[in-house]
């Protein structure tokens, strides 16, 4: 166990000081504070209600129920179990480009609410799929570079994201279906 530590932490110190440079300064705390993507999400939100009639109510319906699944169960209790402190609280010399934040670390739950959207939406919009990881991606990544979370968080988060995902699209599917037959 002391070596998936030793290397999570040498992990953190090679994204958030090695890959260091003045654009990624500047790109990534725009990338990871919630507040710059939320007109894009309202946005596309509405044009999936508005344009994809019934299917994409419900699909939009699926995803709102998925994200507040995952960010609760991220952020409220796997957070509370696991208990790992943050790596701004619990290292020296760290490059923190934005606020450290008083919750826990693992998992990350920017990288669980993004990989559980990103694996939700491509279930149903295939044709994007790259798009919403390349998005996912970048924001798990963004939260090591400023120094807010561990490589493992975001990996853990991913992980835990994508079984969210996958089961909120399985089961948003199997209404869809049924709604389907009932329209016949």
């Amino acid at each position: 166990m002391q070596i998936l530590l030793n290397l999570d932490i040498w992990l953190f110190y090679f994204c958030n000081h090695n890959l260091a440079n003045p654009i990624f300064d500047k790109l990534m705390p725009f990338i990871t504070s919630n507040n710059n993507w939320f007109l894009v999400y309202i946005i596309g939100l509405s044009l999936l209600a508005w344009k994809g009639g019934k299917k994409g109510i419900v699909i939009v319906i699926g995803i709102l129920l998925m994200v507040v699944i995952s960010d609760q169960l991220s952020s409220h209790l796997i957070k509370e179990l696991v208990g790992r402190i943050r790596p701004c609280s619990s290292l020296q010399n760290i490059r923190l480009l934005v606020d450290c934040g008083s919750g826990k670390s693992f998992p990350s739950s920017h990288s669980v609410n993004n990989f559980a959207a990103a694996i939700y939406l491509s279930f149903f919009f295939k044709k994007y799929k790259k798009i919403f990881f390349v998005v996912a991606s970048l924001v798990a990544f963004s939260r090591v570079y400023v120094g807010v979370h561990f490589p493992f968080d975001i990996i853990g988060g991913a992980i835990i994201g994508s079984a969210i995902g996958y089961a909120i699209a399985l089961l948003v599917d199997k209404l869809l279906e049924k709604m389907e037959v009932g329209e016949k």
